[in-house]
């Protein structure tokens, strides 16, 4: 009799255990994968990775030209952005309110960019010349002529996210 009830029971559960079983390790199998294919592995560049606050978005660094080019469309601003390109134009500094070293970059799409690097937060790039290569992290401003790249620099008080300029091999923050 104790046998008939047992079968009983375990035929009239709504659930199968070792279909509870397989979901479950499916579900962890799944989880594992994912966290190995968005894990950093070692070709990933040891910059860390800085939230942009509120008021800023956050753009991915690898997209480049692309995010940059997505801003242009969509006259976005407020958009971090890490791209390269040849400096095709260096202009005056300018001096009104906190000083900026200015230059432009063509990107590899064609795209041309001003770049305002402020100098009185970050070091001066002395030895940049017209034909070099640069690459930066800042943020972009849309504008009708192809847009500005600022903050590629430090933020003193630590609320904006740190920007860079790359040229030859140094890095200017």
């Amino acid at each position: 009799m104790d046998s008939n009830y047992s079968v009983a029971t375990t035929s009239l559960l709504p659930f199968s255990p070792l279909k509870v079983m397989n979901k479950f390790l499916l579900i962890v199998a799944l989880a594992a994968a994912a966290y190995f294919a968005l894990a950093p592995g070692p070709g990933t560049p040891d910059r860390p990775e800085t939230a942009a606050p509120p008021g800023v978005a956050s753009v991915a660094r690898d997209s480049g030209d692309a995010a940059i080019e997505n801003a242009f469309a969509n006259h976005l601003g407020n958009q971090q952005v890490e791209g390269q390109g040849t400096v095709v134009r260096m202009l005056a500094d300018d001096a009104d309110g906190s000083r900026h070293q200015r230059f432009i970059v063509r990107l590899e799409s064609g795209r041309t960019l001003l770049v305002s690097h402020n100098i009185d937060l970050a070091p001066r790039i002395d030895a940049l010349r017209t034909g070099d290569a640069v690459a930066f992290y800042g943020e972009y401003e849309w504008n009708p002529k192809g847009g500005v790249i600022h903050w590629t620099h430090h933020d003193p008080q630590g609320r904006h996210p740190a920007g860079w300029i790359r040229h030859a091999g140094q890095t200017y923050q």
